[in-house]
């Protein structure tokens, strides 16, 4: 004759397989899930930069935001889409280094929380630079084949370096008083 289990003996057999299942989980690294914590990050003045943690353990991208004021009276976004590799974003001292790829730019992008925020920092950051000028919204490039790249203002001939051997021969005149030999 089978003797019936009682509910504590049939509790009892679930015991090890809980215990079993705590310590498999335990084996999961903490943070190992994405956060997609997206907050701003300075570079070198307020609302210049934006960090996305979009990998586990607090990896992510620090996108640099500027500003286009080539038209005074307007200031939009200048879209740079080679953002910054995010080093632990999710802990209490976010650092960048090194450069991260267009395609993690381009997918963080993709999400409404990054676009969001992007706008924001923008805007305060336009406010900042250009507070006369009309804030203008201007929508992130979301592929390769929308990237324009950033033409920057041609040297002037005072921006180049002078000829090392003029620059010495002007040095002596003015500590001499008198033209080199």
């Amino acid at each position: 004759m089978i003797k019936a289990k009682t509910p504590c003996q049939q509790l009892l057999r679930l015991v090890p397989l809980v215990w079993v299942s705590a310590l498999l989980s335990g084996c999961l690294a903490p943070g190992s899930e994405i956060s997609w914590a997206v907050f701003p990050l300075q570079r070198s003045q307020p609302h210049d930069g934006l960090a996305v943690v979009n990998q586990p353990d607090g990896y992510g991208l620090h996108i640099f935001l500027e500003t286009d004021t080539r038209d005074p009276s307007v200031c939009s976004p200048r879209w740079l889409p080679d953002p910054a590799r995010l080093f632990n974003g999710n802990g209490t001292a976010p650092f960048s280094s090194g450069l991260a790829s267009r395609q993690e730019f381009f997918a963080a992008i993709k999400r409404p929380d990054v676009r969001a925020a992007l706008r924001r920092e923008l805007q305060a950051l336009c406010k900042g630079r250009a507070p006369t000028a009309t804030w203008r919204w201007q929508e992130p490039p979301r592929s390769l084949q929308e990237v324009v790249p950033v033409q920057l203002p041609a040297f002037e001939e005072e921006d180049l370096l002078t000829n090392p051997v003029e620059e010495l021969e002007r040095q002596q005149v003015l500590l001499n008083g008198k033209e080199p030999s």
